[in-house]
């Protein structure tokens, strides 16, 4: 199986000749698509909200795109919360689910509305003394130990930094229910990129179940649960992509089997998914610069780890197509690399791929999530633009490139330019 980009060589060229690469290139219809897709999975459930994950594409154009499609937003950071406001996002259509929270991030959620997802006991005294407690909170469990699937183990909740442990979520309940909180909705994220069509499911039962224990322990209206993000996408050309219909279907019965005879049938069921919603519906668009032959072959691009984290940061793999060659066997092996001085600024390592020549152009796949967004300035590299292929083929700047002064404006450097 091959994947096949949203964009031909053709159109690149001419995107070129006005934005020079390397670029991110966003799929308005296939955003649209998906979100549609998504919302349909979740139709049965009259309550239910996709609040898009703000970290995985922080991109005002994006966000506006997913609020027209019936998207709230999760966002982590005051500056997160700032950008949902300025999107129009507004009360309930947001979610603030951070950690280490200061005392100014609360205090902007508060003033805003937002709905805020609490992801420590501690933090209910602290929310209390630095704003106030509103009477909906949401808070976030971990259960611990090993989150299995069909006896594989997907992850090991213990060692991650996040949520309540059982026992302190019906003590922060029992507490925040005596500060006047009429409304609760439970959270939970235990496993990242899963492409199974089990994970929401299982997730899910876990988390109804719960929430039957928590409303017969301590009488707590729980309005919503959140399954939080971790559905993945099939980066690798030979995984099977989740069925979200059916992932939603499975999800279904888990709220019929659980909540429904428990006298919960009124629970609103919300997804924060990130790579799921926006990942396969964006692209790098990059140029070779170089070719160098020494102990391997290595291709040399105008994009890097600047451009892309994931590869140099998790060995990631991201699908890579040659331009134009789409159709040529994949008979050469080469290291795809950036510029930057370090040796882990590699694309892919010994990747099969048609002979590459100086100039022909690439797409790294599935960028559309934690791409951009995972950018940095080291060694002076600069942010590329960010640009939204419209549903009628028109070509949008929605992120302009960094520019030099862009990199110095936090400097005293009078006088440099």
């Amino acid at each position: 199986m091959e994947k096949r980009p949203f964009v031909t060589l053709e159109q690149v060229k001419e995107i070129a000749k006005t934005y020079p690469t390397p670029f991110h290139l966003y799929d308005e219809r296939g955003i649209r698509e998906n979100a549609r897709r998504v919302m349909k999975a979740f139709s049965w459930n009259p309550g239910f909200k996709e609040y898009f994950a703000v970290k995985a594409t922080p991109n005002p154009v994006i966000l506006q795109i997913l609020k027209e499609e019936g998207c709230g937003v999760d966002c982590a950071t005051d500056v997160e919360l700032m950008m949902a406001k300025a999107c129009g996002f507004a009360g309930r259509e947001i979610m603030f689910s951070s950690n280490v929270t200061p005392a100014k991030d609360f205090q902007y959620a508060r003033q805003i509305d937002a709905t805020i997802n609490l992801d420590d006991i501690s933090h209910i005294d602290f929310l209390q003394q630095v704003a106030s407690v509103p009477e909906t909170v949401s808070c976030r469990f971990n259960p611990g130990g090993l989150f299995t699937i069909s006896n594989t183990i997907m992850d090991k909740p213990a060692d991650a930094k996040y949520g309540f442990t059982r026992q302190q979520l019906t003590e922060g309940f029992v507490k925040l229910q005596k500060l006047g909180v009429k409304h609760f909705g439970l959270h939970s994220f235990l496993a990242s990129n899963t492409v199974t069509n089990e994970y929401y499911p299982t997730l899910a039962r876990l988390l109804f179940q719960t929430a039957v224990e928590l409303h017969q322990e301590t009488g707590a209206h729980i309005s919503f649960i959140n399954l939080s993000g971790g559905v993945g996408v099939a980066y690798r050309p030979d995984q099977e992509p989740v069925d979200i219909l059916q992932v939603g279907e499975g999800v279904r019965r888990a709220y019929e089997e659980v909540l429904v005879p428990a006298g919960m049938g009124d629970v609103a069921i919300f997804t924060e998914m990130g790579r799921f919603m926006l990942a396969p519906y964006g692209c790098l668009v990059a140029q070779v610069l170089h070719m160098k032959h020494t102990y391997k072959d290595y291709v040399g691009l105008d994009a890097c780890a600047a451009n892309l984290m994931r590869p140099a940061m998790y060995g990631a793999y991201h699908h890579i197509t040659v331009l134009g060659k789409e159709n040529a066997p994949c008979c050469h092996k080469y290291d795809v690399t950036g510029g930057l001085c370090e040796n882990n600024d590699k694309f892919a390592i010994d990747r099969m791929l048609p002979q590459i020549e100086r100039g022909d152009y690439l797409v790294i796949h599935d960028t559309g999530a934690h791409g951009f967004s995972m950018g940095y300035n080291y060694n002076g590299k600069l942010r590329s633009a960010e640009l939204l292929l419209r549903e009628d083929g028109s070509v949008q700047l929605i992120r302009r490139a960094e520019t030099p002064q862009d990199y110095f404006a936090t400097l005293d450097v009078t006088g440099l330019f």
